[in-house]
């Protein structure tokens, strides 16, 4: 019977329907760093390490760097090159009970994808308004400005009498850019400048993906490597203005009394969270368009170690120029650093506007800014592409229609975005950024991931896989972290998170109605839910007794192998996957074994 159940599964294997692939390896490499390497590297990490004692946050960083960042990150890219499948079907093929993962990424990737570009949107209007000989924020007079306006006057501008005073670039940002309401009780009007920004993003983000990888392959040669040389400029820039040092030290400085607070520790693990893309669905769908036996574990190592290298030396771009400011304004530097928005959008801004040719440096900023911005969105995009077009390839293979699909994604996408172009768009923005994809959200995923694969799946069988792949087992200490250190270090931030849950605030002052945080945690239970829901379905939905359910939702007999790099007309079979079906029917007892059909593997 078992001979049936393997020449039939072997026949129904040989059939293979093409889903793309990368055309070398630079192109998923520059693809993976494209989504990896964004907005945080450059307005998160540096702030985190001032704020949570400078050389001394390494400490927590490296590890959690090496005992989550690095393993799964590896366990999402060598699951996807494994199943070649996006980023819910490869979940089903290898533990059908965990399935609920996949869709947990993708609801998360949902929200991302629509608030993420929102971003863009402002960098762009930004961008349009540094061709000029002046920064429209570089001081007062302007009809947005109010009469508490004060322009800054070299040193002695910090000699304000005016309790109420505001600079030039604050009101740029709330009263130009954003025509920020009292709160979220009052959206206001639609911001048309905002919104046409949104649509142009939406725009280039659509051609950069339409052709799935033929397409995302070729951009990333631009939108991956361009955030370098402007990084390179505009660091080799701040590091010859003068008051740089003084903010490089401020950035580094170590303080190691600052290691005995839980909070530094929070701070490092959700970096790594944030940082990696992980627990979204993108690495499993970028691996996925990998040949079988490319290398994916010298990959990773390769791009985890050039993504926490850039958020390092995006630290000295930043804090020079941080220092600079300081050194001008005559003020320390805690009281210009600033981060996320804060950073983008008012600090660095201010910062050019004391520089020679700031409209120049202005540019080439906001440059970076859309670039590092740009890849990372369209990315996501694709990866929620590929997991619906996975589950459904015999509707969305055939023509146009996935294009169809991605501009129909986009066109969402967009509507619901316009709610954050409004007068009051900036406290949804603030909501979905919170809650929807928080850091709390991609722990409970991780958590669950590292289970599934460590305990479930089994951390063995899936080094055989990845020795099948490619030709040799990764060092023992990964296996321990699935099974181990991961999920034990992200359940202990978990926990944290909900013992110091503080309601948020925007701008440490406006607090939400109660209705809005309700918005906000249906956003990060609409992930977290999908999980056990789809334990509880997978086992309702199975027939048989316990132990028919146990197997069947445990292990797919469905998963299939892909075919070999080096052959495309050879099946490679991995030999555990042989292991795993003659071990699964040892378990069942004979009079079951004699019921299962050849479809039954199929």
């Amino acid at each position: 019977m078992c001979f049936l159940c393997l020449s039939g599964l072997l026949e129904h294997n040989a059939e293979y329907n093409e889903r793309g692939q990368w055309n070398n390896k630079i192109e998923f490499f520059l693809s993976v760093a494209g989504e990896i390497i964004g907005l945080g590297n450059v307005w998160r990490f540096p702030y985190l390490c001032y704020k949570n004692g400078g050389g001394a946050f390494f400490v927590p960083y490296v590890i959690f760097f090496v005992c989550c960042g690095i393993p799964v990150f590896f366990l999402e890219t060598a699951l996807g090159q494994f199943t070649s499948e996006g980023g819910i079907t490869c979940w089903r093929k290898v533990c059908p009970l965990f399935e609920g993962i996949g869709y947990a990424t993708q609801v998360i990737e949902a929200h991302l994808n629509v608030y993420y570009v929102v971003i863009l949107a402002w960098a762009i209007f930004y961008l349009f308004n540094c061709f000029t000989t002046e920064l429209p924020w570089a001081g007062c007079g302007h009809y947005w400005n109010t009469e508490n306006c004060v322009d800054f006057y070299g040193e002695n501008g910090t000699n304000i009498t005016n309790p109420n005073a505001t600079s030039p670039v604050i009101e740029f940002w709330e009263r130009r850019v954003l025509k920020i309401s009292d709160g979220i009780e009052h959206m206001g009007g639609m911001r048309w400048e905002l919104a046409m920004c949104l649509a142009l993003a939406w725009f280039i983000c659509y051609f950069c993906i339409w052709k799935g990888p033929k397409s995302t392959g070729k951009v990333v040669y631009v939108t991956a490597t361009f955030p370098y040389v402007m990084l390179l400029v505009l660091l080799i820039r701040g590091v010859t203005l003068p008051g740089a040092y003084e903010g490089i030290k401020f950035y580094l400085y170590p303080d190691i009394s600052r290691l005995s607070d839980p909070q530094v520790w929070v701070d490092a693990g959700t970096q790594i969270f944030f940082s990696y893309a992980i627990c979204l669905g993108c690495l499993t769908a970028l691996g996925s368009y990998n040949s079988y036996n490319n290398n994916c574990y010298r990959d990773c190592i390769m791009l985890c170690c050039l993504n926490s290298g850039t958020s390092f030396v995006a630290g000295f771009a930043i804090f020079s120029v941080l220092g600079f400011m300081a050194y001008e304004q005559n003020v320390p530097i805690e009281a210009v650093a600033e981060s996320g928005p804060g950073l983008a959008f008012i600090a660095y801004p201010k910062a050019v506007t004391m520089m020679p040719l700031s409209p120049l440096w202005a540019c080439l900023f906001f440059m970076m800014l859309i670039f590092l911005g740009l890849d990372s969105q369209f990315v996501c995009v694709e990866s929620l592409v590929t997991a619906v077009v996975d589950m459904y390839p015999e509707t969305f293979r055939r023509g146009y229609r996935r294009e169809l699909l991605i501009l129909g994604m986009s066109i969402v996408s967009f509507f619901i975005g316009l709610i954050m172009c409004t007068e009051g768009g900036m406290y949804v923005f603030q909501l979905f950024d919170s809650y929807a994809a928080s850091g709390m959200c991609l722990l409970f995923v991780a958590i669950f991931e590292s289970i599934c694969i460590g305990w479930v799946y089994g951390s063995d069988r899936f080094y055989l896989n990845i020795e099948d792949m490619i030709g040799y087992k990764p060092v023992f200490f990964i296996k321990w972290c699935w099974m181990i250190l991961t999920p034990g270090i992200c359940a202990a931030i978990f926990l944290f998170f909900l013992i110091k849950y503080k309601p948020l605030k925007y701008n440490n002052v406006y607090t939400y109605p109660d209705w809005g945080y309700g918005i906000g945690w249906f956003m990060a239970m609409s992930s977290m839910v999908c999980i056990p829901l789809g334990m509880i379905w997978m086992i309702w939905k199975t027939p048989g007794t316990f132990s028919e359910v146990k197997i069947h939702t445990r292990t797919n007999f469905a998963l299939k192998p892909q075919k070999s790099k080096k052959n495309p007309a050879v099946v490679s079979l991995p030999s555990d996957f042989l292991r795993g079906i003659v071990s699964q029917l040892d378990e069942l007892p004979l009079d079951q074994i004699n019921k299962l059909q050849v479809s039954d593997v199929r």
